[in-house]
């Protein structure tokens, strides 16, 4: 989830609730479904496991495919929380940072190196590392091998921090600082390699690859040539400038990268009165952070009413070929993407799930119209063009439909301002309010269980609105009232087919504490406490790993007092036990998930490192909050990946 440096922005922006439509909200189906006596029944105030129904293997379900057993305990010992300005594992781990901010990407003959001051040209930040790393995939090298020791990783870069990323910060405001800002947003491709016991980034290599703001990326789909798409620099609405806001990430079976757009419209601003499509999506009258729009016209609505309408897609990135035009394919449907989880039906068509971040927002799914053939990669480049977008409404008896979002169906047409497929895309906020969808407490991640098809899981960070006047209703059913921890959800597709339009649902875990007297802040785990899950994702072994996002002005304070810095957890699906697996440095998040497929090493990512209460660094003294990874007082602090393997070099988690 990003954060631009907007003062309490938590409170203006991504958090702030744009869907004022009267769709049931997911704190009233969820109290109404599982209500207090049904939580006992479960377990799930107890302490005691929950599990789901047996699924069927779907036999052509990529995401299942695995020769590894699904183990059932975790073989580390949980460990203790922290507020040290460090990243700690258990015992037997190696955590060691390896790709920071700064760092070159790789590219030949253009190895920049980074400067302590924040010194660095516009151009050589193009050829660095961006900033604030988050979502994150491992390719294989060769192209469709499964090889542990080489590869690649594609990574997004989600947003900046000005009072780091310049010497003097917002002072002397210029395009050449907005330029190179842009340039430290995006996606990083570069190659790693494993020699010895050592990871390292291969410098120079022919797959290294910063792709930023301004890069070149063509339109896919229904809104492809659309009139809302258009504008004076491109008038026929079919190619785009860049990706921004890079939130998690998705990968495909034919091997390329999906990267995400969630805050985007915290960059753009309209002086004048925002329409109806604009106020949906969060369009505001100012921008203290960012300021890109001063002096760019491209992020002025006034001046560029339609490039917002290019921006809150998922971006294909194939990152075997460096030369490669991204693509953002717009009938996976335009919102807030948190990320995008890929999976195969029953009969190899392409199932995308996403969430749109952001309060009493919605979830949806992507079913592609072509079938995925394994052995026609070319083929394979077109899936996510086509096909069908749906939205999740969950029903208090456990049932779920995916409702479809096409033109010309249940009310989307002329009547509710739709005149096309590629005008519902645009609009698909508005869409999904038009037909009935569940607004959920922020949806992130979303992660597709590796060993049981048609099994997915949502973590739904956080709602403090819950409840209060004038907002989403709750009652003395409804478990999770102002719920400042969040929830992690789980769904099974009907007949294990993720292409199928009905599900059952229900809740695998509440976040918060354990031990809390208050039932509204109780935990449903046993073991490790957390809340503000965010990060999810599956390993080759199917054990579920859960990242935490507290924000900066919360973490260890109020509810979240004696909970340390963010966190990565893990557990075995049906056991409800909870592992602290990991704990970051001061002010960070915790985020980005890649495994090697023999599972004996893991990429995450640490993110804002040093990030104040006010999301703001001061230019003056950058390191007031963490030094981390440098441990350096005259540097800066630095977002990193971080390369985790077991000491005598066994599988992760075991």
């Amino acid at each position: 989830m990003s954060r631009p440096l907007k003062p309490l922005f938590k409170q203006e922006h991504s958090n702030e609730i744009s869907n004022c439509s009267a769709n049931p909200v997911f704190s009233d189906v969820a109290s109404a479904f599982v209500s207090r006596r049904r939580f006992l029944q479960l377990g799930m105030l107890a302490g005691t496991a929950v599990t789901f129904p047996a699924l069927l293997k779907s036999p052509a379900a990529w995401a299942v495919e695995t020769a590894m057993v699904r183990p059932s305990s975790l073989g580390f010992n949980s460990i203790a929380v922290s507020t040290d300005d460090t990243v700690r594992v258990p015992e037997g781990y190696v955590a060691r940072p390896f790709y920071r901010w700064g760092d070159a990407v790789g590219l030949k003959g253009n190895l920049p190196e980074f400067k302590k001051d924040g010194s660095n040209t516009t151009d050589e930040q193009a050829a660095q590392a961006g900033m604030h790393h988050d979502g994150m995939a491992w390719f294989g090298l060769p192209q469709g091998s499964d090889d542990s020791h080489h590869g690649l990783l594609a990574m997004n870069h989600e947003y900046i921090d000005n009072g780091l990323l310049f010497k003097d910060g917002v002072a002397n405001w210029s395009l050449d600082k907005v330029r190179k800002g842009q340039n430290a947003m995006g996606v990083s491709v570069i190659e790693v390699k494993k020699e010895g016991e050592n990871w390292a980034v291969v410098r120079p290599s022919e797959f290294a690859r910063r792709i930023t703001v301004n890069t070149p990326m063509t339109l896919t789909g229904p809104a492809k040539h659309h009139a809302l798409m258009k504008t004076a620099a491109d008038p026929q609405g079919e190619t785009v400038l860049g990706t921004m806001q890079n939130c998690a990430n998705g990968h495909t079976p034919w091997g390329t990268y999906l990267t995400c757009e969630e805050n985007w419209s915290d960059i753009f601003v309209k002086k004048a009165a925002p329409n109806a499509l604009e106020k949906r999506y969060g369009i505001s009258d100012s921008d203290d952070s960012y300021r890109w729009s001063e002096v760019d016209p491209r992020f002025s609505v006034d001046a560029t009413p339609n490039e917002p309408n290019r921006f809150g897609w998922v971006v294909e990135i194939d990152p075997y070929n460096p030369t490669s035009t991204p693509r953002k394919h717009t009938a996976l449907g335009r919102f807030k993407h948190e990320g995008a989880a890929v999976t195969l039906a029953a009969d190899n068509r392409v199932v995308a799930y996403m969430g749109d971040d952001q309060k009493f927002e919605y979830i949806y799914k992507f079913v592609s119209a072509g079938i995925y053939d394994a052995s026609n990669r070319e083929s394979a480049m077109n899936l996510l063009s086509e096909g069908t977008l749906y939205v999740a409404k969950f029903n208090d008896d456990g049932s779920g439909q995916w409702l479809p979002l096409v033109y010309g169906q249940s009310g989307l047409d002329h009547s509710n301002g739709f005149a096309s497929q590629g005008e519902l895309l645009i609009k698909t906020r508005l869409a999904a309010d038009v037909v009935g969808a569940t607004k959920m407490d922020r949806p992130e991640w979303i992660a597709v269980d590796t060993h049981t098809a048609g099994s997915v899981y949502c973590t739904l960070t956080n709602n403090s609105d819950r409840g209060k006047e004038g907002k989403a209703p709750v009652d003395a059913a409804n478990p999770r009232a102002n719920n400042v921890y969040g929830h992690i959800m789980h769904w099974s597709e009907e007949n294990s087919d993720p292409a199928s339009t009905t599900f059952k649902w229900d809740i695998l875990v509440l976040g918060g504490k354990p031990d809390s007297v208050d039932e509204k802040t109780k935990g449903s785990m046993t073991g490790a406490e957390f809340g503000s899950a965010d990060g999810l994702s599956f390993d080759p072994r199917g054990v579920l790993w859960i990242q935490t996002d507290v924000s900066s002005s919360t973490i260890n304070k109020k509810a979240y007092e004696g909970m340390g810095n963010n966190q990565m957890l893990a557990t075995v699906p049906g056991s409800n036990e909870y592992r602290r697996f990991l704990t970051g440095p001061r002010g960070c998040e915790i985020t980005g998930i890649a495994f090697t497929p023999d599972n004996r090493t893991l990429f995450i990512n640490i993110q804002h490192p040093g990030e104040p209460g006010d999301d703001i660094s001061d230019p003056a003294n950058p390191t007031a909050v963490s030094t981390w990874p440098d441990g350096d007082k005259t540097s800066r602090p630095r977002s990193s990946t971080v390369v985790i393997v077991k000491a005598d070099g066994g599988v992760i988690g075991s």
